[in-house]
């Protein structure tokens, strides 16, 4: 535990020169007093001695590191049971062909939270509905996962979201203290190792697919090292290259061309050439004001791949990090270089006030203030978000709760909103924030809409800023609102031609002549009568035509409705006096965007083959008996399903129910929780006495945010009379 705490109060150089002194006067008390090691108290505990992790044998999916070159080099992680539930299967949504970086100013974000693989090792989900996320990701261009073991893999929740909001991940290898110095003796012993180790890590890489590496060599070289160093970052650089376009190495300013670990701060002569061999170096953040413009001095045309540091605890850092970040972030950007934030979990960490979310919020704003935004999203179609932020105290599915129990998923993300902060505790008017109270549309999270609104004014604020440019089918929108008598919801939408024509276009339910003289065009939604929409929430449906246009903003606007035109109203409350409150109060569940061509067509249950592996019946003290298994699923043709999002659910029938319905109780459905692979694992399934079948199904999801109906869903049928045979 003193390692973190010092790491989060003191530079990375002091820390180092600490460190070797503890050694070297470690080293002296064992000369001069030999008992030194055997006189430590011996602490006993009374609980077991958990057994040493096997990730060969069948357990609940996580996302772990390699800490060893001989692990590497044995490419034993592939034989790993958690392998497979450890690829990324969300695409990076681009929104072009090219998948180059932009050619301006680019924002790398470095995790560096807490050590790393902490909630978000559970690939299925935690249990922490108060988990570290990020959500701001229109303001990152890269993110980077980092923790300090030899070979860090991204867990991918994070890949699978990033590559969503348009943001490349890569992982870390480093190399640190006297461990670092002994893998790198054997690690640059000839190219040909040297080489060999590249190629390991490439492979990684793209059989998780996320987009590459932060190379971090932080310890002291021999000079004759340096050209093997220097072919492992060529080659690893043209092996990304070549398996996976679009694909970066990184360079950290740590160890120079003469061997020494001397962070320069800056790009010169004693770093350039690592530089010149990859895609960007990742400056140390000691730097000095005038450091970045000298940087993009040297740097030439490639200046933008010059990412100067910034450390968000400070330690150090030019302008002192912390709530301060944004003082480096405006010289840089000044300087027309680009940035790399080290450690926003600070504000996690520290337990900024008044809570994380707001603090979060604060925080990023500050950084939006300074940068701007650097992605946009729409930028393809179908779109659709929940707004749900990884985490959350309840699950729902199509408007219907199907789980109370807290959790957190950073994969489970939906697309976020560019919310604006609002630091004001009390503002007049109305306050919007992401809600994981309110009982949700789909996932945990809604946008609530909360405040004052006088008849006949509105509220109007952004949720996006799009780049998507559509064609001659018609966009079919559809959102779904939850709201308080006369409090109402619409849609605003922006666009602009490839002649810069700009058009607004209005989407409400009701009174189009107030808005007439505000927008170019105002439509009257249609209010969808699904006969399974739980009460309170209202679909809205509409339909335009805007080809040649590109869809560059969403908006939300909030107006009121006068209470004796509100056909939701009952007429009993019009005598309680309430009709001239201006309380306003709604909820946004979800958006969906998509052409006429992009409705989800789900296959047939029995096109898929779902079977059950690793399966393991146990009986408890009490004759309680539970099930743990893994399930599979694809496709029978062997072709791939667009869906990178499953819904896993279990029915356990009672002796009877199976093929005779009508003498069955009432279905009841448990969720289990979600996929984004092929395969899910059941831990410990309670199985109740009397249970002759235990049904699991798979919900297919559609990209569009649709499920498939739970009865027209693929399903794997596991008889619990077989438990008497296992057992």
């Amino acid at each position: 535990m003193l390692l973190p705490r010092l790491r989060a109060y003191i530079s990375r150089q002091t820390l180092i020169s600490f460190l070797n002194l503890l050694r070297l006067i470690r080293r002296k008390a064992q000369i001069v007093f030999p008992f030194f090691e055997m006189s430590a108290p011996d602490h006993q505990s009374s609980a077991p001695t958990p057994p040493p992790f096997d990730p060969t044998q069948p357990a609940v999916p996580i996302s772990y590191p390699i800490k060893t070159l001989e692990e590497l080099e044995s490419r034993s992680y592939f034989e790993s049971f958690h392998y497979p539930f450890n690829k990324s299967t969300v695409a990076l949504q681009s929104g072009s062909p090219s998948l180059s970086l932009p050619d301006r100013p680019r924002v790398i974000v470095c995790h560096d939270m807490a050590g790393g693989y902490g909630d978000d090792k559970w690939i299925q989900g935690g249990t922490n509905p108060n988990a570290y996320a990020i959500w701001h990701w229109y303001l990152i261009d890269i993110f980077i996962y980092f923790s300090h073991s030899l070979v860090t893999l991204p867990p991918p929740c994070w890949t699978n979201t990033a590559h969503k909001h348009g943001v490349k991940v890569l992982g870390t290898f480093i190399t640190e203290w006297d461990e670092g110095k002994l893998i790198c003796n054997k690690l640059l012993s000839t190219k040909e190792s040297a080489e060999m180790y590249a190629e390991f890590l490439a492979e990684l890489a793209v059989a998780l697919s996320f987009d590459g590496w932060l190379i971090n060599m932080e310890v002291e070289l021999k000079p004759d090292q340096i050209p093997n160093l220097k072919a492992f970052v060529c080659h690893l650089t043209q092996k990304m290259h070549s398996s996976a376009p679009g694909s970066l190495v990184i360079w950290y300013d740590s160890v120079t061309t003469d061997g020494k670990l001397n962070w320069q701060n800056q790009l010169n002569e004693k770093n350039k050439p690592f530089f010149d061999i990859c895609d960007g170096i990742f400056m140390n953040y000691t730097w000095k004001q005038n450091y970045p413009r000298l940087s993009a001095d040297v740097a030439g045309d490639r200046k933008y791949d010059v990412y100067m540091g910034i450390d968000v605890f400070g330690r150090g850092s030019f302008g002192g990090g912390q709530w301060n970040t944004s003082v480096a972030l405006d010289v840089l950007k000044k300087d027309d270089v680009s940035t790399a934030i080290f450690a926003p979990g600070w504000i996690y960490e520290t337990n900024q006030p008044p809570n994380f979310q707001i603090a979060q919020n604060h925080w990023w704003s500050l950084v939006e203030k300074s940068w701007g935004v650097v992605q946009n999203y729409p930028k393809v179609l179908p779109f659709y978000t929940n707004f749900d932020q990884g985490h959350g105290y309840h699950v729902s599915v199509d408007g219907g709760q199907v789980s109370d129990a807290s959790w957190c998923n950073i994969s489970s993300q939906g697309l976020q909103p560019f919310l604006v902060f609002s630091g004001n505790a009390t503002p007049d008017g109305i306050q919007v924030h992401a809600d994981f109270n309110e009982a949700s549309y789909s996932g945990g999270g809604n946008i609530t809409f909360k405040g004052n609104l006088e008849d006949g004014d509105d509220f109007s604020t952004r949720l996006f800023q799009g780049d998507v440019l559509l064609g001659d089918l018609p966009l079919q929108l559809t959102y779904s609102v939850k709201s308080d008598i006369n409090s109402r919801l619409g849609l605003h939408l922006n666009f602009s031609s490839t002649l810069n024509e700009r058009k607004s276009v209005l989407l409400v339910n009701w009174n189009l002549n107030q808005f007439s003289s505000k927008f170019d065009e105002v439509i009257m939604t249609r209010q969808l009568g699904n006969p399974g929409t739980p009460p309170g929430w209202v679909i809205q449906e509409s339909s335009i035509g805007m080809n040649g246009y590109r869809l560059t903003e969403i908006h939300a606007l909030c107006y009121r409705s006068k209470p004796e035109f509100d056909e939701r109203r009952p007429k009993s409350m019009s005598e309680e006096g309430t009709q001239n409150s201006t309380e306003y109060y709604a909820v946004l569940g979800h958006i969906s965007i998509k052409t006429s061509g992009q409705n989800s067509d789900f296959p047939p249950s029995d096109s898929w083959l779902v079977e059950g592996e690793y399966i393991k019946w146990t009986t408890g003290s009490e004759g309680s008996k539970s099930v743990s298994l893994k399930i599979t699923w694809k496709l029978k043709d062997g072709n791939d399903y667009p869906s990178t999002n499953y819904n896993i659910y279990v029915e356990k029938l009672a002796q009877g129910a199976l093929g005779h319905p009508g003498a069955a109780p009432e279905r009841v459905h448990e969720y289990l929780g979600s996929a984004r692979v092929g395969a899910f694992y059941v831990d410990d399934l309670a199985v109740p006495s009397g249970t002759s079948n235990i049904k699991f199904i798979v919900q297919v999801c559609g990209t569009d945010g649709s499920n498939q109906k739970l009865d027209d869903s693929p399903v794997f049928l596991l008889e619990a009379a077989a438990l008497a045979n296992e057992l």
